[in-house]
C-alpha cells in the first residue's frame, strides 16, 4: 500500500491509553452506572484544585467560554474538552479534504486514526497547559519556580488524559452517547441553575444583593418599600444574572425543543419484502448540534491566543489588529474591545447590542455563515452525506417511493444539503438572540444542553425500542 502520513502514530500507539470494547451487549442498567460513574468523576475533577497555585486573580482568557468547553478554571478540568474536541475537529476536517487517507472499512486504519486523534489531544493539552501555565494565570511563574510550574503542567494534562478515557468508555457502548456531550449538557445545565438559583451575596456597588435571578428577585421584594423599583432591578439590574435573563433562557429553550420537530419525512419501501412501507425522517436540524460545537471550538482557542498575546505584546501592531483587551469596570477581567476578536464575541446585552450594531451585525453574519458552513461540512465527512444515506438505503434494499434507485441520489440530494446548511443558519441565528437577550448561561450554552439533553432522551426511547423494553422494565431490569 506504501507509506502514508497516518503510519507515523504506529509507535506510539502501544503506549496509548485505550478502553476495550466491550465484547458483550452491555444491560441498559450497566451502561446507566457507566454514564453516572463516568460523570461524577468529571463533577469531582471539576471541584479538585490544582495543587501550587500561587495566584488566580489574573483575567481569565475563557470567561465567557468556560461552561460550553466544560471546563473551571483552577480545577483538574481547566481545559475541560478543549483538547478532545480541537484534536476531533481537525483530524475529522483533515480526512473529510482527504488530506489524510483513512480507510474506514480496515480496522487497522480505524485504530490508527483514533491513535492519531488521541495523541493529537495529548499534544494540544501539554501546549495549552504549558501556555496557561508560562503565561501567568496561576501566578509568576519565576515565583511558582520550575518544578511548580511542570507539577501545574502534568496535573492538567493528567485531566485531560482522564477526560479523553472517559469519553472513550462511553462511546465504546459502555455508557450512552459521548463524554463531550455530557459533560458540556451538565456543565451549561450547573451554570444556568447556580445564576438562577444561587444564594451567594455579592456587592457590585448597590449594597450586598444575591447572585442568583429568582433568589434576587425574592430578596428585592421583601426588603425595599418600593415594590415597582424593586421590580425593575430585578429583571434589568446590569452585570449580574436577572429575571429577564430567566425568561429569554426559557424561550430559547422552547424554541429549540420546537425546532427539533421539524423534519422532512421521505416514504421508504422495501424492495425485499413487497408491502413494507415506512418513512425516512430528515431533520432541519440535521447535524444537531455540531456546528455551534465547532464554532466554540474555534473561536475559544482564537480568543485564548489573542488574549495572551496581548497580555504580554500590548503595543505590537500585528497583535492589536488581532485583538485589543480591556478590563471590565471593577475587576481584573479583561473583554475583547477592538480588532478582529471582538467581532467574534457576542454582544452580552440589549444595550450593547443598540449602542455598537456594526459589531452586532457583523458578529451575527460570521456565526450565522459560519455555522451553515461548518454544518455542510460535517455532513460530508462523518458519514451522513448524501452519497452515505443512498448507500445505507441501497444495502438495505429500500428506495424511496415514486423513485427509482438510479434517480434516488437525486432526491436526496434535492433535501439533506438544503436541511444540513440551512438547520446550521439557524442555530446561529438563535443563537445570536439569546446573547442579545442577555439568557442566562449564553446562547451557545443553551443550544448545546437543550440538543445533547434531546440527543440522549431520542437515545434511550430508541434503546428502548430496540429491546423491546419499557422505560420503567429497562430500569428495572426485566423483560416485558
Amino acid at each position: 500500500m506504501g507509506f502514508r502520513a497516518l503510519h507515523l502514530v504506529r509507535p506510539f500507539l502501544a503506549l496509548l491509553p485505550e478502553i476495550d470494547s466491550p465484547v458483550y451487549k452491555v444491560p441498559f442498567n450497566e451502561r446507566l452506572i457507566w454514564t453516572i460513574g463516568s460523570l461524577i468523576i468529571f463533577m469531582v475533577m471539576s471541584q479538585v484544585p490544582l495543587y501550587g497555585i500561587v495566584s488566580s486573580d489574573s483575567s481569565d482568557p475563557l470567561y465567557w467560554m468556560r461552561a460550553i468547553l466544560a471546563s473551571n478554571r483552577g480545577t483538574l478540568m481547566e481545559l475541560g474538552i478543549t483538547p478532545i474536541v480541537t484534536s476531533g475537529m481537525i483530524m475529522q476536517l483533515l480526512s473529510g479534504a482527504r488530506i489524510l487517507n483513512v480507510d474506514y472499512s480496515l480496522k487497522e486504519d480505524r485504530a490508527l486514526f483514533s491513535g492519531a486523534q488521541k495523541l493529537f489531544a495529548i499534544v494540544i493539552a501539554v501546549f495549552h497547559a504549558t501556555v496557561t501555565v508560562l503565561n501567568g494565570l496561576y501566578g509568576d511563574p519565576k515565583e511558582i519556580g520550575t518544578t511548580g510550574c511542570a507539577l501545574l503542567i502534568g496535573q492538567i494534562v493528567t485531566a485531560s488524559i482522564v477526560t479523553m478515557l472517559l469519553d472513550e468508555i462511553l462511546q465504546k457502548g459502555y455508557g450512552f452517547g459521548s463524554g463531550i456531550n455530557l459533560f458540556t449538557a451538565v456543565s451549561t445545565a450547573v451554570t444556568i441553575f447556580w445564576k438562577i438559583l444561587s444564594p451567594t451575596t455579592v456587592d457590585i456597588g448597590r449594597g450586598p444583593e444575591s447572585e442568583g435571578a429568582l433568589i434576587a428577585l425574592f430578596q428585592l421584594l421583601t426588603k425595599r418599600h418600593d415594590k415597582a423599583r424593586a421590580l425593575i432591578d430585578a429583571f434589568y439590574r446590569p452585570h449580574l444574572p436577572n429575571v429577564m435573563g430567566v425568561l429569554s433562557t426559557l424561550v430559547v429553550f422552547a424554541i429549540i425543543v420546537y425546532l427539533q420537530g421539524f423534519r422532512i419525512e421521505l416514504n421508504i419501501k422495501s424492495n425485499r419484502m413487497r408491502g413494507q412501507r415506512a418513512v425516512y425522517p430528515i431533520r432541519l436540524l440535521y447535524t444537531s448540534s455540531m456546528p455551534i460545537m465547532l464554532f466554540t471550538t474555534m473561536t475559544s482557542n482564537i480568543l485564548m491566543i489573542s488574549h495572551m498575546l496581548y497580555q504580554r505584546f500590548s503595543t505590537n501592531p500585528v497583535v492589536k489588529f488581532l485583538g485589543v483587551w480591556e478590563p471590565l469596570e471593577g475587576s481584573n477581567q479583561l473583554f475583547a474591545k477592538g480588532g478582529l476578536v471582538y467581532y467574534l464575541s457576542p454582544p452580552r446585552s440589549i444595550g450593547e447590542a443598540v449602542l455598537d450594531p456594526i459589531h452586532t451585525i457583523v458578529y451575527a453574519f460570521i456565526i450565522i455563515t459560519v455555522c451553515a458552513l461548518l454544518s455542510k461540512t460535517w455532513m460530508e465527512i462523518s458519514g451522513s452525506s448524501v452519497r452515505d444515506v443512498a448507500n445505507e438505503l441501497k444495502e438495505n434494499q429500500l428506495v424511496i417511493v415514486g423513485y427509482r434507485e438510479s434517480s434516488m441520489y437525486k432526491e436526496l440530494k434535492r433535501v439533506i444539503p438544503v436541511a444540513a446548511s440551512f438547520g446550521g443558519a439557524i442555530l446561529g441565528a438563535v443563537s445570536v438572540i439569546a446573547d442579545v437577550s442577555g439568557a442566562v448561561g449564553s446562547g451557545t450554552g443553551i443550544l448545546l444542553c437543550v440538543c445533547i439533553i434531546y440527543q440522549y432522551f431520542e437515545m434511550i426511547v430508541r434503546e428502548q425500542m430496540e429491546s423491546g423494553q419499557s422505560l420503567d422494565s429497562m430500569m428495572s431490569g426485566k423483560l416485558q
